[in-house]
């Protein structure tokens, strides 16, 4: 399950487990302070367990910019307003699994289909970049080649959200079908 960051608490809740995961990795933190939403993985037994936080995209004004050269993509070009930033993607070492990111993949794409974004821009880990083309089917595209950035390996990609959630049935990862019939938490 997951569900949007609507309390303090929930923000508290998001911020220690994605700094936690940054911690683990070795990762440089870096806090935001505009998001368009934030998510929480939600375990069956009631646990927070996993972290992702979309972002507005300004072209040319994005940190993301100095790793890839976004804004130069024909599809962003086209039109950057619907365009977004995915960041933060974070699962506690404990919980990591199939669900868990299915549970955020499912958020991204609600979110995407919520605010009518068409692609989501984002710095993968290599190897969760091939997992999410392998054994999620992921459509994406690399923006530019490997490099290091913040603590790691990352691939700059594009995301396109809008097929997603146009083609939903082909997606059996999805925890949700439509906007308003998603496996989110309702609000506590």
């Amino acid at each position: 399950m997951f569900k949007s960051v609507k309390s303090e608490w929930e923000l508290a809740m998001f911020n220690s487990i994605w700094v936690s995961v940054w911690e683990e990795k070795g990762y440089e933190l870096e806090y935001t302070n505009q998001v368009v939403e934030r998510f929480l993985a939600v375990s069956d037994d009631g646990e927070y367990v996993g972290t992702s936080e979309i972002k507005p995209y300004l072209l040319g004004h994005n940190e993301i910019e100095s790793v890839a050269p976004f804004r130069h993509h024909p599809k962003i070009i086209d039109d950057p307003a619907r365009v977004a930033e995915i960041d933060k993607i974070a699962i506690l070492q404990h919980f990591r699994g199939q669900q868990p990111i299915s549970d955020l993949l499912s958020s991204a794409v609600y979110c995407a289909e919520k605010y009518n974004f068409r692609y989501f821009i984002s710095l993968l880990e290599p190897v969760f970049y091939r997992a999410l083309r392998i054994t999620f089917h992921i459509p994406m595209e690399k923006v530019g080649g490997k490099q290091f950035y913040k603590g790691d390996d990352v691939i700059p990609v594009l995301f396109d959200m809008e097929h997603i959630y146009r083609n939903k049935k082909q997606y059996d990862w999805l925890t949700y079908q439509n906007s308003s019939d998603n496996r989110a938490m309702p609000a506590l």
